[in-house]
């Protein structure tokens, strides 16, 4: 988790040249239970910071994946249309769920690090 980026919504962040990629967090995943579908964006499709932007559905609910900056999605991970339990399985590498190319390249250096992340769920778990 070296190098990542973290929001409130337990989404993750890794920079990787001019795109972000977007996941879910392993807190989340867990917190999902068997993940059985996953509603990924359109390529092209311009979101604002914590705008929901791809739906995630287990056996208990379903929740939205959020952008975590401003930007546009220039990719998604198809496979998990075919294998949803990736997330739960995998969700820092195979499970993540878009690349997003942000508005203002600096953003993501605004979200959480690894430390602040792991502290606020020890927070919220409480």
């Amino acid at each position: 988790m070296a190098g990542m980026r973290f929001t409130r919504d337990h989404e993750w962040v890794r920079v990787e040249g001019d795109d972000l990629v977007v996941g879910i967090t392993d807190y989340a995943q867990d917190s999902l239970g068997d993940i059985v579908f996953v509603d990924l964006p359109a390529v092209g499709r311009r979101a604002a910071a914590g705008e929901a932007v791809a739906e995630v559905e287990s056996t208990k609910t379903v929740a939205s994946v959020l952008a975590p900056v401003a930007g546009e999605v220039v990719a998604v991970n198809a496979a998990l249309g075919d294998r949803p339990e990736t997330v739960n399985t995998d969700p820092y590498g195979a499970g993540w769920f878009f690349r997003l190319r942000a508005e203002d390249p600096g953003a993501a250096a605004t979200l959480m690090d690894e430390a602040a992340y792991r502290a606020y769920v020890e927070e919220v778990s409480r």
